[in-house]
């Protein structure tokens, strides 16, 4: 059962009580991400999140650190181009604990100056485990070119010069301008105590004030298309093909959603079985629609040897071509349809799943979807709507294709995308 509440200062408090459970999963979503940051802040609230963690007035890392593995619960972060998320997931009796240990990282983290040096060190060796990931390293590539004016098209780790050089008062500074009670919604999902989970989060979070209230000011990014490669000493060419989506209020997005479950969002999807099953050209192709809060990507990836890649290359354009024309079948509907909602009910089983689906509820839509809801909406998907959609997105002037691997462009070829 759903209900919202609002602490005292503001925060929202969004719940799903899942008596079946007996966990609890426990988010605290900031509305800033890597595209909110200005240029010299690039890769701060990704290293903010990871100083969150460092120690507090009351227990070092490592006593932070034991006391949840005491509990047999997890606690983490993870940061997106949009979000910064904290949460933790207990078993139902440690509730009031883990509201207390997530209280104290909140409220309490000192950001101490020889911390922020050891942790530099540790930021600045993920950057470079991208580099020896062609899959993550393609993907930083990728939106870098299609977005490249804009903040959403920069890595959310920042860089090695960008992550050097960041301060404490650069923290305090981004924590000031952006942890604002209104931004910020606490998520809840699993077996517990209405009234108590209440009384247990405005003690923890409901004095917390910032003096500033600044709301992000995001602008949509313009797509960049035509042909970019990186040459790097690789086995396999690893490409994306990048097409305009849609964003995460659309109403076409689940339309948009069955429409990749047809072309690659599935082991029985047409370039999975087309280009991996049928051909043997790879092993992994897939395709996947990304929602932003004013835009959106349509991503088709592949890793293929460099003999194949302008086949591999071509068999995607054709794909694409087809369903253009033709649309996709009642059989193909009706499958892609069943997917999903198997898919999203089987994901939604994870009392974190649903923390994080009903902290996007509210982030982005300021209401509560419930499955019967969403399960109703795909299934109101049509094959005229999906054909208006493959027809509008799916057209050759708009893609944008980006390689990474031993073929430079000339090599690749400029014209592939029109061959």
């Amino acid at each position: 059962m759903f209900k919202k509440i609002v602490l005292d200062n503001g925060i929202r408090v969004v719940t799903e009580r899942i008596p079946s459970v007996k966990s609890v999963s426990i988010g605290l979503w900031v509305n800033v991400g890597s595209r909110d940051e200005d240029h010299r802040e690039h890769g701060l609230s990704h290293f903010l999140e990871h100083m969150f963690f460092k120690g507090t007035r009351r227990k070092s890392a490592k006593e932070l650190a034991q006391e949840m593995d005491g509990l047999g619960g997890e606690m983490n972060a993870f940061t997106s181009r949009e979000t910064t998320t904290f949460y933790t997931k207990v078993l139902d009796e440690h509730l009031p604990k883990a509201i207390n240990i997530l209280s104290d990282v909140f409220h309490h983290s000192l950001f101490e100056p020889v911390e922020i040096r050891k942790e530099k060190k540790v930021v600045l060796e993920e950057i470079k485990m991208v580099e020896d990931d062609p899959e993550e390293l393609l993907n930083d590539f990728y939106l870098e070119q299609v977005w490249k004016k804009n903040p959403l098209g920069r890595s959310i780790l920042g860089t090695l010069e960008t992550v050097s050089s960041i301060r404490r008062d650069d923290i305090l500074s981004f924590l000031e301008k952006y942890y604002h009670p209104s931004q910020i919604v606490i998520s809840v999902a699993g077996n517990f105590n209405l009234p108590q989970l209440s009384k247990l989060l405005n003690r923890a979070f409901g004095r917390y004030q910032n003096r500033q209230d600044y709301i992000p000011v995001r602008t949509p990014p313009a797509m960049d298309t035509g042909v970019y490669t990186k040459k790097k000493s690789l086995e396999q060419i690893h490409l994306c093909l990048g097409i305009p989506g849609v964003s995460q209020t659309d109403k076409d997005r689940h339309a948009i959603n069955v429409l990749n479950t047809v072309l690659g969002g599935s082991v029985s999807s047409r370039l999975f079985q087309e280009v991996r099953e049928e051909r043997g050209l790879v092993y992994t192709i897939y395709s996947y629609p990304s929602y932003y809060q004013d835009t959106g990507l349509f991503t088709v990836y592949a890793g293929t040897g460099v003999k194949s890649a302008r086949q591999v290359i071509q068999i995607i354009l054709k794909e694409l071509k087809k369903l253009r024309n033709e649309g996709i079948s009642s059989k193909d509907l009706r499958k892609a349809k069943e997917h999903l909602k198997g898919s999203m009910m089987l994901g939604m089983e994870s009392s974190n799943n649903r923390m994080g689906q009903l902290a996007k509820d509210e982030l982005y839509f300021s209401r509560f979807f419930s499955m019967s809801e969403v399960l109703r909406d795909i299934d109101s998907v049509t094959k005229d709507q999906v054909f208006r959609i493959a027809n509008q997105m799916f057209d050759p002037n708009s893609y944008s294709l980006t390689t990474l691997g031993p073929l430079s462009k000339k090599e690749l070829g400029s014209e592939i995308l029109y061959s």
